[in-house]
């Protein structure tokens, strides 16, 4: 892949990646807030300013060398909201709902992608292939972040919205999982699958969920948008 073919890719991915990881965090914060917590709302969290929201290392630094490298998969992160879930006003009922306001603002963000896909005619046509190629990685990026957040693996938002329904004595011990989650997200997303590459075997289980959502999904969000593929 030239420079020219690497720019072009880059620049296709540039917004669907800001608005993605943007609209998401933003949505964690927002809900915090209008929960009883303003902690996030305090730091400035509270925008749709994708500099407020972006890692440099998780949502700039490894997706370019993902892309650079011609990686299988796109992966990354944006810097976590940070929620004192005690001040929310139903701290449980809170948390559930802080948690999956980020995935279903993606599945909002999925969907204004699939529409805006029936306005191509209103475009010039030099500029219609990089459109629909822009929009319909935005379809896939935010439906992953919508499926992938929804595992309930610590820090994960379904690893939240889990801990909201557990009873209490289960609750306290799965939440102790959240100091080793980034390490044992790690391990389950990255090592076990080369693991299972030297094995033989397939051992991914991020890709048995996420790929077989998007499977059953993507034909949906693309019929939405008057594509099929």
């Amino acid at each position: 892949m030239d420079a020219a073919s690497i720019a072009y890719t880059a620049s296709t991915w540039i917004i669907p990646i800001l608005l993605a990881i943007t609209f998401h965090e933003a949505a964690h914060a927002y809900a915090a807030w209008k929960l009883g917590d303003d902690t996030a709302f305090l730091l400035g969290r509270v925008t749709f300013n994708p500099l407020k929201h972006v890692d440099p290392l998780g949502t700039i630094i490894l997706p370019a060398i993902l892309l650079v490298t011609r990686a299988p998969f796109l992966f990354g992160w944006a810097k976590p909201v940070p929620v004192a879930f005690g001040r929310l006003r139903h701290p449980r009922s809170g948390m559930a709902l802080v948690a999956v306001a980020g995935p279903v603002t993606n599945i909002v963000l999925a969907i204004v992608s699939a529409l805006l896909l029936r306005t191509m005619d209103a475009l010039p046509d030099a500029w219609v292939p990089w459109a629909v190629q822009t929009l319909y990685q935005s379809i896939l990026l935010n439906l992953v972040l919508a499926v992938f957040n929804m595992i309930p693996l610590p820090p994960l938002d379904g690893s939240r919205i889990l801990m909201s329904v557990l009873p209490a004595p289960l609750a306290r011990p799965y939440a102790k999982l959240e100091r080793h989650g980034f390490l044992i997200l790690l391990a389950v997303v990255l090592l076990l699958p080369a693991l299972g590459r030297q094995l033989g075997m397939d051992l991914n289980p991020f890709g048995w969920v996420v790929g077989g959502a998007l499977a059953w999904l993507t034909p949906l969000f693309l019929e939405l948008g008057g594509i099929s593929r």
